[in-house]
């Protein structure tokens, strides 16, 4: 997508959905890593990003964009309400990675370790009835990004990770170096990051056509 065709995109979602689409296009994130993130993941004073197990297993860090930082500040102190709710009632507890939660039993409960992107209603363990949030599905952010694509009259197909595509052809366009762009996005060959080339007409990263010089 052109920059304009983003911003019409985001233009139509709201709350919780805009902020996963604007994290997806701002820091380069794949849907699950932005759905995973939790809330020690984010650094607010180094204005970083930590997506752990990325495609390959790998951690890695991305940027927190500047203009969503007061947004992401806003939606965590309505989610700390909603986790202290979750506490008060008896639950507040949610999965770790790794059987981490029977190494320390306390952090399942700890702010730090609650999700981003929490869901709005607790499942309830059919066997035990224990209650907890969960991450937001993924389907319901995509289904959000198909709505504000059709809404914002885009004639090309994108879905959620176009948002990723544009994030990396548009750091490329701005003259960004290829292997910073290939950190940001974790991909382990630089190989795979230069697929974004195909799509720049401009100065040392594409091939402009010699009509466009007549």
């Amino acid at each position: 997508m052109t920059r304009e065709e983003v911003k019409a995109v985001l233009a139509n979602l709201g709350g919780d959905k805009w902020l996963v689409a604007s994290l997806m296009y701002g820091a380069g994130l794949r849907l699950m890593e932005c759905l995973r993130l939790r809330v020690q993941d984010i650094d607010f004073e180094r204005n970083e990003i930590l997506v752990r197990d990325g495609k390959g297993d790998k951690d890695r860090i991305t940027m927190l964009p500047l203009s969503l930082q007061t947004p992401l500040q806003e939606h965590l102190k309505k989610v700390k309400k909603i986790h202290e709710r979750d506490l008060a009632e008896g639950w507040g507890r949610v999965q770790l990675p790794d059987a981490l939660d029977r190494k320390y039993p306390r952090a399942p409960s700890e702010w730090r370790w609650q999700w981003v992107s929490p869901q709005e209603h607790r499942w309830v363990n059919p066997q035990n009835r224990e209650q907890g949030r969960h991450h937001i599905h993924e389907s319901i952010v995509q289904k959000a990004v198909a709505c504000a694509v059709r809404k914002a009259g885009l004639t090309k197909h994108a879905t959620c990770h176009t948002l990723r595509h544009s994030f990396a052809t548009h750091l490329l366009e701005g003259g960004y170096d290829i292997r910073t762009v290939q950190e940001l996005l974790g991909h382990k060959d630089v190989k795979t990051t230069m697929i974004y080339t195909h799509v720049l007409n401009r100065g040392g990263h594409g091939v402009c056509s010699p009509i466009d010089s007549l």
